[in-house]
């Protein structure tokens, strides 16, 4: 490890050289509630489509695309400064009461957000077919943070994850303060993002937290965590991240490594069923992994394969 953190050191960035592309300051709005939520939305898509002007008069097309597609959808929030921050929310959320939230990894921005959405997409599917009558479903894919490249320090660190943590509890009361009380909450984080999820998780308002590829959360055990929400943790059998070295090392002036890996027996997650994916298939169609992550958001915990 310690050979590879010092290589990133040496290795740019992909992309840093990248042009910023220009785009507004985020909408100002109040806080969501189930009342104004129609608002939120609407001022966030007029952010994104005078993003997506900007972007095209900048000569950025491949920008300007993605923040025109998202000028029609369901924004929570937008900012399309650098490389951009979004959350969407697809289902009726004001009227969910079995609510997931995405948090992703490694190398995700505006620019690779379709691949995103394409996980956030296919539980909303999933949930839709499972559901029971009389319940309603939500899916929030949050994109809340600067998320760090898998080339470089920052994904070998918490750094990123202790930035980001604030936002996502702010989320996380959003959530809360539009679908209510009595809605239950999932956070299902992806690879970084599962260091993200455990930065957050202390007192956090969630039922459940699914770890998904998880290279380790900073933290020694689940109880370390701090939360009352029931933890989860899965590996696909193809998952290269089973070959990161489960360690926590002081190095160049910083901690590199997030410790226990999360299927041992010593942290104490609830370890389910993935298949045999990799890294990029936990959201799969028809996958394993979905059908589990699908009854986890149900709440049909024990139908949950291991």
């Amino acid at each position: 490890m310690a050979v590879l953190v010092a290589a990133a050191v040496a290795v740019p960035l992909a992309g840093a050289g990248r042009a910023r592309v220009p785009a507004p300051v985020p909408a100002v709005v109040a806080p969501p509630v189930a009342a104004n939520l129609d608002a939120v939305y609407a001022a966030h898509r007029a952010g994104a489509r005078e993003a997506a002007r900007m972007a095209g008069d900048h000569g950025d097309l491949k920008r300007a695309a993605v923040d025109r597609a998202l000028a029609g959808r369901q924004l929570l929030h937008f900012d399309g400064r650098g490389p951009g921050r979004v959350t969407e929310v697809l289902g009726d959320l004001a009227r969910a009461g079995r609510v997931a939230v995405l948090v992703p990894g490694s190398d995700t921005g505006l620019d690779t957000y379709a691949r995103f959405r394409a996980a956030a997409l296919a539980l909303h599917e999933r949930l839709a077919d499972e559901t029971p009558d009389g319940t309603r479903t939500a899916v929030v894919a949050w994109l809340g943070y600067e998320t760090p490249g898998t080339l470089g320090t920052a994904v070998a660190t918490t750094g990123r994850a202790e930035e980001a943590a604030p936002g996502l509890r702010a989320l996380v009361r959003d959530v809360r303060a539009v679908a209510g009380q009595r809605a239950r909450v999932s956070l299902l984080c992806h690879s970084y993002g599962s260091v993200v999820c455990a930065e957050a998780a202390d007192g956090l308002d969630v039922d459940d937290i699914a770890l998904l590829g998880s290279p380790g959360t900073g933290a020694d055990t689940a109880a370390d965590l701090r939360t009352r929400a029931r933890v989860w943790a899965a590996r696909g059998t193809d998952d290269w991240v089973e070959n990161v070295p489960h360690l926590s090392v002081g190095l160049l002036g910083t901690t590199v490594g997030f410790g226990t890996d999360p299927l041992s027996p010593a942290f104490g997650a609830r370890v389910f069923t993935a298949g045999d994916g990799g890294h990029s298939d936990y959201f799969a169609p028809g996958s394993v992994s979905l059908a589990n992550l699908t009854r986890i958001v149900l709440g049909d915990t024990r139908a949950v394969t291991s």
